[in-house]
């Protein structure tokens, strides 16, 4: 593969070179102060960097060259269609093997599973994320066994399918001991990463406003939320977006200062957004305020909603009046 051209590998072949590279990766920048059995989670923030712009790659591809091959899932609680794209499946594969190959003794879950495909186009990013690596971040050697890392290959697929393609990211979120610590948000359609390591630095920009009271929630059910806000706030905007990746980077733009969800959601989708939110002193929790736990063991599934807030989330839950 050149700077020149663009190769397509078959499946196979492709993979190999991921995996190779991001192999090489782990040996080359393994620092001698890390011990057998333990991981530096700066390189797993740098790694989880490259993981998600490469499944952005492959997400744009797909869709630029209008070879989705939709399938269905089935329907959500809501009664909404869950589709499933060649975009889901590409990404997942560049993303979850080169994380498995690099950091073999770290849990790797994913949205998506393996599925044969005859060829895949792989684009490699830089895997020393320059940004990342200048700004003298530090490190934080943990076991690796306490470490889970949370893949979305595809947020907001039904958005992606439908071309609002301003609503679709793709994922990787660290948790240690089920708490999330590093949480990245990449936006394939317009080429950003952003990313937060708790305790340690971010690039976003943090203009959340608690002055004004503006709650986005999920397309699918806006209806539902704005009754309930409407009852708790009065005159309150309520705005329906797609994608719990595009939500939680909303409460950092000024779109919206909180973000609730009722219904259940997974934990591939809210993972990295919680440690974003996080790393800024807010939090995100269940309806009725407890925290939410992102350890390996147990169901993928959040079926007790959430409320994300980076400024008064005690005040939205307290008077949004979940579960009372």
């Amino acid at each position: 593969m050149t700077s020149k051209g663009i190769r397509v590998l078959p499946m196979r072949v492709a993979l190999l070179v991921v995996v190779t590279c991001l192999v090489v990766y782990y040996f080359v920048s393994k620092p001698k102060s890390e011990p057998k059995g333990y991981v530096d989670l700066h390189r797993l923030l740098v790694a989880g960097i490259g993981a998600a712009e490469m499944g952005g790659n492959e997400v744009r591809r797909v869709r630029e060259g209008n070879t989705l091959g939709e399938k269905s899932k089935g329907e959500t609680l809501e009664g909404v269609n869950d589709p499933l794209t060649m975009g889901d499946t590409a990404s997942h594969r560049v993303m979850y093997h080169s994380l498995k190959a690099a950091f073999p003794m770290v849990n790797v879950v994913s949205e998506e599973t393996d599925v044969k495909d005859s060829e895949l186009l792989i684009r490699l990013p830089p895997l020393a994320n320059e940004e990342v690596g200048k700004m003298g971040l530090g490190s934080e050697v943990v076991n690796a066994s306490d470490v889970t890392m949370w893949i979305d290959p595809l947020d907001a697929t039904k958005e992606y399918t439908e071309k609002l393609l301003q609503y679709v990211t793709t994922m990787v979120c660290v948790a240690v001991d089920g708490k999330p610590v590093i949480g990245i948000i990449h936006k394939p359609f317009e080429r950003k990463t952003y990313w937060s390591w708790v305790g340690h630095g971010t690039n976003i920009d943090d203009k959340s406003n608690d002055d004004i009271t503006k709650i986005i929630v999920s397309l699918s059910h806006k209806g539902d939320v704005e009754d309930v806000a409407k009852r708790a706030f009065g005159d309150v905007s309520v705005i329906g977006a797609g994608g719990a990746g595009y939500k939680s980077l909303a409460l950092f733009d000024g779109t919206a200062s909180v973000y609730v969800h009722t219904t259940r959601i997974k934990k591939w989708d809210i993972c990295a957004g919680n440690a974003i939110v996080r790393n800024a002193g807010g939090h995100m929790t269940t309806l009725t305020g407890s925290e939410i736990d992102y350890s390996s063991h147990g169901s993928p599934i959040n079926d007790k909603g959430l409320v994300a807030a980076v400024r008064k989330h005690q005040h939205y839950l307290t008077k949004l009046n979940f579960g009372h």
